[in-house]
């Protein structure tokens, strides 16, 4: 079910992130000690979450749509299919969907229920996007969410939260910024962030890059 909300606050208070990091160490150590799972094989999948898939596959498809208009289009009609067609993987989630952030809309990446997100395309989740604060403050301060983590928008630009599910997940093309004309797909990507790419950032400021 998507959700459609204007204005937002967030971060979980870290004793509660703590005790939930405890509970998971918990879990996977009688897991692993009855031998249901194999600790080496999930720190091998972790790595490659974060170290090669990590934001890397979505910041390749924000370069390319900035670059590609044909591309753009493909990516907001059907992300799934436009996703796999780049070669970088051979699946994207159940649905995925791109919403693109403009001068009058700024769009956020919610879960309300858990924690779903596009992980093929994004990476491991961010601690704050599970935590129950940020869950129900996206949706009702959306705004004063975003101030938290120091995203100041102009007061007509208005702001959508999108509900993602277990079966349709979200991605947000962020603005290009503006100074990077001529750039290469490679370095544009370099100016691509994960919390762009969920709509709690912006991209980097190319004279920062």
């Amino acid at each position: 079910m998507m959700q459609n909300h204007e204005e937002h606050d967030h971060h979980e208070n870290g004793s509660e992130l703590s005790e939930m990091q405890l509970r998971v160490r918990a879990l996977e150590t009688v897991l692993a000690e009855k031998g249901y799972i194999d600790p080496a094989a999930i720190d091998v999948i972790i790595e490659a979450y974060e170290t090669k898939v990590g934001p890397h596959n979505g910041a390749r498809v924000v370069a390319k749509a900035w670059s590609d208009p044909v591309f753009k289009q493909a990516l907001l009609a059907n992300a799934s299919e436009a996703i796999v067609a780049l070669g970088l993987m051979n699946r994207v989630g159940d649905h995925l969907i791109a919403v693109e952030n403009t001068p009058r809309q700024h769009n956020m990446i919610v879960c309300t229920l858990c924690s779903c997100y596009p992980w093929e395309v994004l990476g491991l989740p961010p601690v704050w996007y599970k935590s129950a604060p940020y869950r129900s403050r996206a949706v009702n301060d959306p705004r004063g969410v975003l101030a938290d983590f120091g995203v100041a928008l102009p007061a007509d630009t208005a702001i959508r939260v999108w509900d993602s599910t277990a079966e349709t997940r979200f991605m947000v093309l962020p603005m290009r910024p503006a100074g990077t004309e001529g750039w290469s797909e490679e370095r544009l990507a370099t100016l691509v962030t994960r919390d762009s790419m969920v709509g709690t950032g912006l991209p980097k400021n190319p004279k920062d890059a």
